[in-house]
C-alpha cells in the first residue's frame, strides 16, 4: 500500500479527501526546532499501488512523482535494478522499524517493490487466482523469511488470505520434494479444495492414516488428531515444507498435538493464525520455536528478556519483542492493506432478565456458595460448573430445568434476538448467529422453525465433514437459508460465509480474540456490505463481567492477558460470589 500525506512547512496536515482510506500511521518525520526525525502518527490516506500510479494529485511532492513513475514503467518492463536506482527521498519510504529505531531504507523499499513484481509474474501462469499485491508480497515474504530463517510465522488479520498466499508459496516449492500442511480436521477438505482449485499443478492428497506415498508436486494435507494419533509415519518422511493453519492449535509445548508437530522434519516450517497470542506471550514463544527454533530456543531467556517486563508493563520490552520478531512475523490489518473491504459495526445489547431467569439464577449460585468452591483442582472445576449454569440460565432457563415445552418468553436474550431476526428476515438479510453451547443451538433451530417457519441449519462439532461443507455450501448459494447456527468453537476458523452481513453473538466468551474470529467469517474478503455485529448481554450477570473484561483486554490482544476462568478460581470466594452474583441495582 501507499500512503498520502501532506506536509505543512512545519507539521504534518489533514490527508488527501477524496481518494483512499483514511488511516493514521506511523511515519518518521521531521520534528521540533532543529527537525530531528521521529516517529509521528500522521493522518493518511491508503491508495494500492495501481490507484495511486493513475492518481492525479494537486501540488505532488518529489516523492510521489517518482513513486509514481517507477510505478508506470513495472508495468510494461522491470522495475531497474541497483546501481540505476532513482534517488528516493526520506518521505518516499519514512517508514520506521517495529522498535522506532531506524527507517526502512530507499534500496529495501524498491527491493519489495521488485520482488513483489517478479512473484505477481511467476505465479500468474500456475496460481489460479488473482493475487492483490499485498498477497503477492505475503508470497515474496514467505520466500524470503524461509530462505533467511528456515521458517516464518504468517499472522494477517482473518480474511486477507493466508491460504491462497500459502499456496502460492507451495507452488513456489513443490519440486524441493513433498509437502504437509496440518490443519483442524474441519479445515481439511477445504485445503484439498482450495489447494485443487488454485494450484491444479499440484496433486493433493487428504491423509487420514496409513501408509503416505508422497513425492515432489504433491502436498499431504491432514488433521491435528490424525498427526497425534499417526505421527509415526509423518516423521518418517523428509518435507520439503510444514504448513500448521490455525497453528495456535500448538500453542502449549507440553500437549501431545504441540510434540507432534515439532517431531516433523521438514526443510522449512510456517505457521499461520490470525491469533498468534490468546491468552499470554508463552503462546508467541510456541509458535517462534516451532518454526525458528534456532533462533527461539529458550524459553526460559524468552520470558525473562520479555514476558515478566511487558506483565509489568515495560513500554521498551514491548518494543524490544516487536523488533525481535519482526523479521519472521508478518501480521497486517485489514485497514493497512485491504482497504476494498467495508467496515464492522458492533452493537452491544443488554438483555433484561425475565423473572423466571432471576430467580433460578439466584437459586442456582445459593446452592453453589452452600456447596462450596473447594481448593485447587476441585475449585477450578466447581467454578466452571458453576459459571457453566448461570450462563446457561442467561440463554435460557429451560436449558437448567430441562423444562422446554414453551420457549418464547421466559428468557430476554432469546425475545430479543428474535426481534432482530424478524428485522432481518423482513429485510431479507442472511444472519449468523453464534453460541459456544450445543444446547442452545438446538433450542435456536428449534425456536427459530416455530417462530418463523424457517429452517435454519446448525453448523457444530458433532457434523462430519461431508455435512459441514454442504451447510457452507448451501448458505452461501443465492436461495440459501436466512439464518444459520454456529457453535464458535466449530465454526470460529477456516470459513467463508460472506453471504451474511449481520452476525449475532447469543452468549459470550471470555476471549474477545474467539469471537472476533467468529465475526470475520462474514467480514472477509468478498463481502461487499457493512457488517454488523451483535453481542447480546444479560445485564446484571456475570455475562456484565464478561464484557467487562473484553473492554479492558482489547487493548492488550497484541501481548496477551490471563484466561477467564482460572482468573476467577483464583480468586477468594468473597470476591467471586460478588463477580457472579446479580448487581440488581443495574
Amino acid at each position: 500500500m501507499f500512503a498520502l500525506w501532506t506536509w505543512a512547512g512545519r507539521g504534518t496536515g489533514p490527508a488527501p479527501r477524496g481518494s483512499g482510506d483514511r488511516e493514521t500511521l506511523a511515519l518518521v518525520l521531521p520534528a521540533g526546532a532543529d527537525g530531528a526525525l521521529e516517529v509521528t502518527d500522521v493522518d493518511a490516506a491508503l491508495l494500492g499501488p495501481d490507484d495511486f500510479a493513475d492518481l492525479t494529485v494537486e501540488h505532488p511532492g518529489h516523492s510521489i512523482l517518482l513513486w509514481q513513475d517507477i510505478l508506470r514503467t513495472a508495468r510494461t518492463e522491470p522495475v531497474p535494478e541497483a546501481p540505476d536506482d532513482p534517488e528516493l527521498p526520506t518521505a518516499a519510504h519514512a517508514v520506521p522499524d517495529a522498535s522506532g529505531t531506524s527507517v526502512v531504507s530507499a534500496q529495501r523499499a524498491l527491493r519489495v517493490l521488485r520482488d513483489t513484481e517478479a512473484v505477481a509474474a511467476d505465479l500468474r501462469a500456475t496460481l489460479k487466482a488473482q493475487l492483490r499485491p499485498y498477497q503477492a508480497r505475503g508470497v515474496g515474504w514467505l520466500r524470503e523469511t524461509v530462505d533467511t530463517h528456515g521458517g516464518a510465522v504468517l499472522a494477517d488479520e482473518m480474511g486477507l488470505g493466508k491460504t491462497v498466499q500459502t499456496i502460492g508459496f507451495l507452488l513456489d516449492r513443490a519440486e524441493a520434494g513433498p509437502q504437509l500442511v496440518v490443519c483442524p480436521t474441519s479445515l481439511v477438505g477445504n485445503w484439498a479444495h482450495e489447494i485443487g482449485r488454485f494450484a491444479p499443478g499440484l496433486r493433493v492428497i487428504a491423509w487420514r492414516g496409513g501408509e503416505i506415498a508422497a513425492d515432489a508436486a504433491t502436498v499431504v494435507v491432514t488433521g491435528y488428531p490424525t498427526m497425534r494419533l499417526h505421527g509415526r509415519l509423518l516423521t518418517g518422511q523428509r518435507w520439503a515444507t510444514a504448513v500448521f493453519d490455525e497453528a495456535q492449535a500448538v500453542k502449549n509445548p507440553r500437549t501431545q498435538v504441540a510434540k507432534a508437530a515439532r517431531a516433523i522434519d521438514a526443510a522449512a516450517t510456517v505457521a499461520l493464525t490470525g491469533t498468534p497470542v490468546e491468552n499470554h506471550l508463552d503462546e508467541l514463544w510456541a509458535l517462534l520455536n516451532l518454526v525458528t527454533p534456532q533462533l527461539f530456543g529458550h524459553r526460559t531467556q524468552f520470558r525473562r528478556r520479555f514476558v515478566r517486563p511487558i506483565q509489568d508493563g515495560s513500554a521498551t520490552a514491548a518494543a524490544r519483542l516487536r523488533d525481535t520478531i519482526e523479521p519472521v512475523v508478518l501480521a497486517r490489518k485489514k485497514s493497512q492493506v485491504a482497504a476494498a473491504l467495508p467496515a464492522k459495526i458492533h452493537s452491544d445489547l443488554l438483555c433484561d432478565l425475565t423473572t423466571e431467569q432471576e430467580r433460578l439464577y439466584d437459586q442456582l449460585l445459593a446452592q453453589a456458595v452452600d456447596d462450596g468452591f473447594g481448593a485447587g483442582i476441585e475449585r477450578h472445576g466447581r467454578v466452571l460448573a458453576a459459571l457453566t449454569s448461570l450462563k446457561q440460565v442467561c440463554n435460557h432457563p429451560g436449558l437448567v430445568t430441562g423444562e422446554l415445552r414453551e420457549l418464547a418468553g421466559r428468557s430476554g436474550k432469546l425475545d430479543l434476538c428474535t426481534d432482530i431476526l424478524a428485522t432481518n428476515l423482513d429485510t431479507a438479510s442472511p444472519t449468523l448467529v453464534f453460541t459456544q453451547y450445543r444446547g442452545t443451538g438446538e433450542l435456536l433451530v428449534r425456536h427459530v422453525a416455530e417462530q418463523f417457519g424457517v429452517t435454519a441449519p446448525f453448523f457444530h462439532g458433532g457434523l462430519n465433514q461431508a455435512e459441514r461443507a454442504e451447510i457452507v455450501s448451501r448458505f452461501q448459494a443465492e436461495d440459501g437459508p436466512p439464518i444459520l447456527v454456529l457453535s464458535l468453537r466449530a465454526a470460529g476458523t477456516g470459513l467463508t460465509l460472506t453471504r451474511a452481513a449481520d452476525v449475532i453473538h447469543f452468549d459470550r466468551w471470555w476471549n474477545p480474540a474467539v469471537e472476533a474470529q467468529a465475526s470475520d467469517r462474514a467480514h472477509r474478503i468478498g463481502q461487499t456490505r457493512t457488517v454488523t455485529v451483535t453481542t447480546l448481554t444479560s445485564a446484571t450477570t456475570v455475562e456484565e463481567h464478561i464484557a467487562g473484561m473484553h473492554d479492558r483486554k482489547a487493548a492488550l490482544t497484541d501481548l496477551g492477558d490471563a484466561p477467564g476462568i482460572a482468573a476467577l478460581a483464583a480468586l477468594g470466594d468473597e470476591q467471586l460470589i460478588e463477580i457472579l452474583r446479580r448487581k440488581r441495582e443495574n
